[in-house]
């Protein structure tokens, strides 16, 4: 315990680190994600295929790749990060908004379609429809997917440690090798610190889950 203790102020700064990433990550995703939902069910064909290709390209490919393709291949495109936070943050907010967008599709899906049907019949447009008939209800019906997603995306924040940003994993794999006998003390304290922000997330997705089906 030694190893941790003396290395809290790293901890601390990883941790701070990982939350901010995830917390800016997830509200780019939740919004991406959301108008690539609206995309994937506009009756315009273009936003359709657009939003579907996006979807299915970024859901079947490695996170791992859209990081290499933040910090490596658009700054060689002559797109330049100050930081390497940056480019993290495009890497996982554009990686989970493909997920955030399914979900909320699936949400959409769930809504009766005479709802739509009885909107468009008074006049209202695919815009107003989607606005304030459609996605007020399938958000809500969506939360606890939702959080999970974002579980997910705190802890793919670790690959940001791969890519020179010192998040919460970085920080742990340097404490790793500089102490080599307490390795496993040290992987210890960089999962402690994890749950910190995962199992919060956790408690609010399982309470959410009861209080939407008892509003069923």
């Amino acid at each position: 315990m030694d190893v941790i203790l003396e290395n809290l102020p790293l901890y601390w700064n990883g941790f701070l680190r990982t939350l901010f990433l995830s917390a800016v990550s997830g509200v780019i995703a939740l919004v991406l994600g959301t108008l690539l939902a609206a995309a994937r069910v506009s009756p315009v064909a273009a936003l359709r295929g657009f939003s579907t290709v996006y979807v299915e390209v970024l859901r079947n490919t490695p996170l791992t790749i859209a990081f290499f393709f933040a910090a490596i291949v658009l700054p060689r495109l002559g797109v330049k990060f100050e930081q390497f936070e940056v480019a993290a943050i495009i890497a996982l907010s554009t990686y989970t908004a493909a997920f955030i967008a399914e979900a909320v599709r699936s949400g959409v899906n769930s809504v009766p379609v005479g709802q739509a049907e009885a909107a468009r019949s008074i006049g209202m447009k695919f815009g107003q429809v989607l606005n304030l008939i459609i996605l007020p209800q399938a958000l809500r019906t969506v939360v606890p997917p939702l959080i999970n997603i974002l579980i997910a995306l705190v802890k793919n924040s670790s690959v940001a440690g791969a890519f020179f940003v010192l998040e919460l994993f970085g920080y742990g794999r340097q404490l790793a090798n500089a102490n080599g006998d307490a390795v496993i003390a040290v992987l210890l304290g960089t999962a402690f610190f994890y749950l910190l922000l995962t199992v919060p997330l956790g408690i609010l997705a399982s309470t959410v889950e009861r209080k939407v089906a008892i509003a069923r």
